[in-house]
């Protein structure tokens, strides 16, 4: 068995692609509206599905039956981890693009991994963690 991916639902599918795929560098992997269900998938990643884990993104339609297209983040979620080779650029990088940066880059509390915080546009936390000594 094997991690395939991680489902988040997300408020606006662009602003979510932009962000995933055009700030932190993801390729979008496939996308397939269902007219039938009023919701959009997007399949993101770093690599093919067939390798390695992707990040799937749910964008419900609002509904004429009272979906607004809004909902809550749960609190059983903690954040997705992403590996860097120079985090601080991709901090810097990611702030001057508006991207809110909730913990500055340092060394873990009780360690000395260097990671960072930062929101994408729904709220969700996205931990960076800088990769040393790895190709």
């Amino acid at each position: 068995m094997r991690l395939l991916h991680t489902m988040l639902r997300v408020r606006d599918l662009d602003r979510s692609l932009h962000f995933y795929c055009d700030l932190l560098g993801m390729q979008l992997l496939r996308r397939r509206d269902y007219p039938g269900g009023a919701f959009t998938l997007a399949f993101v990643g770093y690599g093919d599905e067939s390798a390695t884990a992707v990040l799937e993104l749910t964008h419900n339609w609002p509904t004429q039956e009272g979906f607004s297209g809004d909902y809550e983040l749960g609190t059983a979620f903690g954040h997705l981890a992403i590996g860097t080779h120079d985090i601080r650029g991709v901090c810097d990088r990611l702030r001057a693009q508006g991207v809110r940066i909730t913990r500055e880059p340092g060394p873990m509390q009780h360690g000395t991994t260097v990671i960072a915080f930062v929101e994408d546009p729904d709220g969700y936390k996205i931990e960076l963690i800088e990769e040393r000594g790895r190709p």
